[in-house]
């Protein structure tokens, strides 16, 4: 025996003199266990040094106590409701069975003694250990673990007599409710809190085959948050459908509806639900529709000085139409609001239609649309029209009949705001003239096309400077004098306080006035690539160009950047 093997005790002693370790194997995976925190057993079967096998056996020798292969055991005869779970979980332990008054429990390294005494204290029983493999013994852990959360979902009765709770603004304190303490509700609220203290922007439950996944949209980035058991699918929709006032036997045609969660006495979040059938059950998306997104002004958006000046001097013309454009969660929704707010003063009229009406607004006429019944977007228009409006706001323009009610009454005294779904300001002119509308009506109605993306925002705690050769940058579109400037480029690293790199989210704006120049090119039917060469001469920032201003004031990233205006 070397000296260097004498400096060494207990277990890895006996695997240094099986010759299973090297003295400088042994000593680097004391060293790695403790800083990890975990047992030398663990160390050694989680970084391959050695299986789990040769380590129980070892284990086993060393200690004098009998080992038992966990796949010859029968799971029906494991001791349950005995011990804690959550000390099973937290030791690393599991009760196999009893006889007498004592109880014999699976470890994979019985020096932890603390564990012994704390089940022992708990049991009130004498605790007698048998040796197990590290990896059979996790892997059963992790499946009982699994058992009981799904057993806790199924003591719920399957009438959904317990789920059967209002929205949130039928009730005076829906977090001290009785149905509180089904764990469906519990699972659902907890929910709905993380994804609005996580800045969550939609909630996605998807049912598939054999599993069930959660996932948050935050800065506009889909992540797995949980994957509760398949067997509550069903469940879980019926609770959401419940609390948004849907028709729970309904399962084969997508149905709408809202949920209020009230999370303070003076604060309400209002969740729009939609469900879709899909091949293995409803899938169901809710997007977070906060008030006061529609309150924190024109500041917070993210707007260049300019833009921000023609947006404001828009909004203040007598008569004309201001759209915004851009793909689906994008926030166009928030500068529209954005907007109204500022015009909603006690002197004027201000009427919404809106598929569905998102946000409430104190003082704003708004009207949720109802194509089934007659009411879309073109006969709200019209009867605005007769009800004296300032100001009418179109949730979107999807048709002729619509753009054409929309532009006369742009034309006759009122301002109008609404939303189209192209990708630039000068793809929205050319649209509407798609859609039917005369170059004429266009280049005398519309004053001011606003398209924008919503880009994620570097955290501010662990922004790090990145290097970008001149060449690379001027690839990238920055111009000389932007390079003379000597601006810093900063890329995400990640902190506690972020998420990759990332925290919240900003505005990127492509802002058009519509000029006499651009106004020729409309009446001339000039196409879009036209206009897009004449909003550059008149010095309008599109889309790619605005976002590389944001990556010289250190806003965001080169990378996210190119994510969101990639071909603009």
């Amino acid at each position: 025996m070397t000296s260097q093997t004498l400096s060494f005790s207990g277990l890895p002693q006996r695997l240094i003199k099986q010759e299973l370790l090297t003295a400088e194997d042994a000593q680097q995976a004391q060293q790695q266990a403790r800083q990890e925190r975990v047992s030398l057993v663990h160390q050694l079967v989680s970084s391959g040094k050695l299986s789990a096998r040769v380590v129980a056996n070892a284990v086993a020798e060393e200690f004098g106590d009998p080992i038992l292969d966990l796949s010859a055991f029968q799971r029906d005869s494991l001791i349950k409701d005995l011990v804690d779970p959550k000390l099973i979980t937290k030791h690393h332990v599991l009760p196999l069975f009893r006889r007498g008054s004592r109880l014999f429990v699976a470890v994979s390294d019985p020096t932890n003694l603390p564990a012994l005494e704390e089940i022992r204290f708990n049991t009130g029983l004498n605790v007698e250990t048998i040796i197990v493999e590290e990896d059979k013994l996790t892997h059963w852990i992790d499946h009982l673990e699994s058992e009981a959360e799904g057993s806790a979902f199924d003591d719920l009765d399957d009438d959904m007599g317990d789920l059967d709770v209002g929205p949130a603004e039928e009730k005076k304190d829906e977090t001290q409710s009785g149905t509180d303490d089904a764990p469906i509700v519990r699972f659902v609220n907890k929910l709905l809190l993380d994804a609005i203290k996580g800045g969550a922007s939609d909630l996605h439950f998807e049912p598939y085959e054999k599993t069930y996944r959660v996932r948050f949209r935050q800065d506009g980035i889909l992540k797995t948050v949980s994957k509760p058991p398949i067997n509550i699918a069903s469940k879980l929709s019926a609770r959401l459908k419940v609390m948004s006032r849907l028709d729970i036997s309904e399962r084969r045609v997508p149905q709408d509806g809202r949920i209020k969660l009230k999370i303070s006495k003076t604060r309400a979040i209002d969740f729009r639900v939609n469900t879709c059938p899909t091949l293995f059950g409803e899938k169901i998306v809710l997007r977070i529709l906060d008030p006061e997104s529609a309150k924190m002004g024109i500041e917070a958006l993210g707007y260049d000085e300019d833009q921000k000046q023609m947006y404001l001097d828009a909004l203040h013309k007598p008569q004309g139409m201001i759209l915004v454009t851009g793909p689906t969660g994008s926030g166009k929704t928030v500068s529209l609001y954005t907007g109204v707010n500022i015009l909603n003063t006690p002197e004027r009229n201000i009427s919404t239609a809106e598929d569905p009406v998102e946000i409430n607004l104190e003082g704003i006429n708004q009207v949720n649309v109802n194509p089934k019944q007659g009411m879309d977007f073109s006969a709200a228009l019209r009867a605005f029209l007769r009800q004296d409006p300032d100001v009418i706001l179109v949730g979107e323009i999807r048709d002729l009949e619509t753009a054409n009610i929309a532009v006369k009454a742009a034309q006759t005294g009122h301002m109008v705001l609404s939303t189209l779904h192209t990708n630039s300001a000068p793809e929205t002119l050319t649209r509407l003239r798609n859609m039917g509308v005369p170059s004429f009506n266009i280049a005398t109605s519309v004053v001011l096309i606003i398209a924008q993306r919503l880009a994620r925002r570097l955290c501010e705690h662990c922004k790090n400077v990145v290097d970008v050769p001149q060449q690379s940058l001027l690839e990238m579109g920055f111009t000389e004098e932007d390079i003379g400037t000597g601006f810093t480029v900063y890329g995400p690293q990640g902190c506690d306080k972020c998420t990759n790199g990332y925290k919240g989210r900003v505005g990127i704006y492509e802002v058009v006035k519509i000029t006499d120049g651009i106004a020729r090119i409309i009446m001339e039917e000039g196409n879009s690539i036209q206009i897009a060469d004449q909003c550059r001469k008149e010095g309008f920032n599109d889309l790619h160009r605005s976002g590389l201003v944001k990556v010289m004031h250190g806003v965001t990233s080169l990378e996210e950047v190119n994510r969101v205006t990639s071909g603009h």
